[in-house]
């Protein structure tokens, strides 16, 4: 029978691997540890293997993995610049992901995150915590339907994040290296990411992070928003140089972010730091930033997206063991 290990299942994923592993006739074994230098020597004895990676796999991984006769690895996320895909390559594994698991879900998220900024919610329940309930300028709104939107990156997730603001009415503009024609009609394409911004209220990222677009946000850029423009990045961490959009906020470029990404966040994302110390000094910046909110990875986190995602990972891993090949491979 043929033997998978699923690594970082947490006890909401477990029964929907069970099921898929009757229904398939394969053995699935589970732990909810991901694949480190302590974890991938029990990967030996499986024939594949899939995981919801954040942090990145150790280098000499990919040489253990060949020498255990690994070869693939199945992502459990569209995001996959945790791996090094020349070493990957080198080795004779493939890498795959899921890029469409429930993009509706990661929309919804960055369309309320980005409200919740407009609407000032954040201040508001502090003044509430407060006893504050007066009404003052700080916690004045604004109406999104009066706003312009620039989309960055409008893929799956990206469209529909467009589709829901042009529902609010907003002006949409755009940015994509393949623009989609058949959203033009809720598009307005711009040619480069300067001109998208630049008048945009709202800045909502939606792009796969490469070496080419790394630290793409940075303090150049945040100089040519909108002055009082929102950041909301549910992309990845590394699209974004945390250090310089701190610099922005402080310097009143841009008014507020929405981060549920952060470029270093594999040691701390998703784990339980309850009672345990912060060491990167950065990350602990946007913690306490008011100016920040941040959640912790968390836009896809819905019922339907679990349930895609644990299915879509394991035939994914499935797939290339009995083809040799995958319409997911990513390297």
């Amino acid at each position: 029978m043929t033997k998978i290990k699923m690594f970082g299942a947490r006890a909401e994923e477990q029964p929907i691997a069970q099921q898929w592993a009757r229904t398939h006739h394969v053995r699935v074994d589970m732990t909810d540890e991901i694949i480190d230098e302590q974890t991938v020597d029990g990967i030996k004895g499986y024939d594949g293997v899939t995981t919801l990676q954040v942090a990145d796999l150790p280098e000499d991984a990919y040489a253990k993995l060949k020498s255990f006769g690994i070869k693939q690895i199945a992502q459990r996320s569209a995001g996959f610049d945790m791996y090094d895909l020349a070493k990957a390559k080198k080795n004779g594994i493939i890498i795959t992901n899921i890029p469409s698991y429930s993009p509706e879900s990661i929309a919804e998220y960055a369309v309320t995150t980005a409200l919740d900024l407009v609407r000032r919610v954040p201040r508001i329940q502090q003044r509430v915590r407060e006893h504050n309930f007066t009404w003052q300028p700080p916690i004045q709104g604004r109406v999104v339907g009066n706003m312009t939107v620039a989309v960055i990156g409008t893929g799956h997730i990206g469209a529909l994040t467009a589709k829901l603001f042009h529902g609010f009415g907003a002006k949409v503009v755009g940015y994509d290296l393949y623009p989609n024609v058949q959203l033009r009609s809720f598009i307005d394409y711009q040619d480069s990411v300067n001109a998208a911004v630049k008048d945009a209220d709202i800045v909502t990222i939606h792009m796969p992070a490469t070496a080419e677009n790394h630290h793409m946000f940075n303090y150049d850029l945040f100089k040519q928003f909108k002055p009082g423009a929102i950041l909301v990045n549910m992309a990845r961490g590394a699209l974004v140089d945390t250090a310089d959009l701190l610099r922005a906020l402080d310097e009143g470029l841009l008014d507020s972010a929405g981060l549920d990404v952060y470029e270093k966040e594999g040691p701390y994302v998703p784990n339980d730091m309850r009672g345990k110390q912060i060491d990167d000094q950065l990350f602990q910046k946007v913690l306490d930033n008011d100016k920040i909110v941040y959640s912790p990875h968390i836009a896809y986190y819905t019922d339907e997206a679990v349930k895609n995602l644990v299915e879509g990972g394991l035939a994914a891993t499935l797939e290339v063991l009995e083809t040799g090949d995958s319409k997911f491979r990513v390297d």
